[in-house]
């Protein structure tokens, strides 16, 4: 039997696990990239990131990644390793709430700093690593290039889930916007399209036309591997009762 309160009870032991383990996250990112003086605020945002991936990649491992490369790269070129450390691991914290509230992350993320008192150098140093704002310093220009390091080395990234059904559902819109069409449907991990259509408006002849206006139209707006197979189906069913 279904209890309510049992849910709810089960529900709030569930969150505040999870919160828990959000801050030892946190912590551990703060702790092994030696950064000790962020707030309490700040570092259960950090830890939210272990949940957050972009284009495959773990955010807090790509932060923590950053803020090495950024303080090997200060050291060699006599900059503030510091600045540019702590800049590095924070320079993604506004992805942490980006679901949640409207803004770009760079945008949040300076929001965010500013109001727990990060420094004002920490945060011009990672304002500027999409170029929403300005390279204010050389720490600026360090967390920009660790940042591109870490994303772009070989098997960091993937296609996320997102691009992949938009592939799909670029090649649905395609067949649906042709007269006639009933319903269409990428399958074979779009290798296949298959569409079908009302037999009233499409005869036999004209569904080979289809075929290929519709095989025509993708080639000439869509960018993808190997082939597609369009295959359209007219089905007639004629049905009489006996009585």
């Amino acid at each position: 039997r279904i209890q309510p309160a049992k849910i709810e009870e089960k529900v709030e032991e569930a969150r505040q696990e999870l919160n828990k383990k959000i801050i030892e996250l946190g912590e551990a990112a703060a702790y092994e990239t030696g950064i000790y003086d962020l707030s309490k605020e700040i570092i259960q945002l950090l830890g939210r990131l272990h949940f957050r991936v972009s284009y495959g990649q773990n955010v807090l491992i790509h932060s923590i990644e950053t803020a090495y490369l950024a303080a090997m790269i200060a050291a060699e070129l006599g900059c503030n390793i510091e600045v540019a450390k702590k800049a590095a691991l924070l320079h993604d914290i506004g992805k942490a709430i980006d679901h949640e509230v409207q803004g770009s992350h760079v945008e949040l993320g300076r929001r965010i700093l500013k109001k727990y008192g990060v420094g004002e150098e920490v945060i011009q140093a990672m304002e500027a690593h999409h170029e929403e704002y300005p390279f204010a310093s050389p720490e600026a220009y360090i967390v920009a290039a660790a940042d591109a390091l870490s994303a772009s080395r070989p098997g960091a990234r993937r296609d996320t889930l997102e691009n992949y059904l938009k592939r799909l559902e670029d090649l649905e819109k395609i067949a649906l916007g042709f007269e006639g069409v009933k319903n269409a449907y990428a399958i074979s991990a779009g290798r296949e399209l298959r569409i079908f259509v009302t037999p009233e408006k499409i005869d036999d002849f004209r569904a080979l036309q289809l075929a290929r206006d519709i095989a025509n139209k993708i080639e000439s707006e869509l960018k993808y591997p190997g082939e597609i197979k369009v295959n359209v189906i007219r089905e007639v069913r004629a049905v009489e009762y006996a009585k």
